[in-house]
């Protein structure tokens, strides 16, 4: 595969990566990367199952989504940031308030 390929691959997979875990996402360029890794993980979790990489690039999107996701559930876990938004001063002002 290109390397243009795995950037677009990355982008696809980063980005529906931020939509499925419903987070503020990382920004263009860490979105591409977490695809990026996100396809090695998922590469290498369906070779471990036993499955062929010989689905095209529908194959190859699904599972960089799958590995995305996961990578970014274990990041999620250990930074504890659960994907919502970061609360602004406003937000603070108005908890206070009450």
């Amino acid at each position: 595969m290109s390397f243009v390929a795995w950037i677009i691959v990355g982008l696809i997979a980063g980005w529906a990566t931020g939509k499925l875990m419903r987070g503020s996402g990382y920004g263009v360029i860490m979105d591409i990367v977490i695809g990026i890794l996100g396809a090695l993980i998922g590469g290498f979790i369906m070779r471990s199952l036993g499955f062929a990489g010989q689905g095209g690039m529908i194959y190859t999107i699904l599972v960089a989504i799958g590995g995305a996701v996961l990578l970014t559930w274990i990041v999620r876990m250990i930074t504890g940031n659960r994907g919502g938004k970061l609360p602004t001063d406003k937000d603070s002002n108005i908890r206070r308030a009450a």
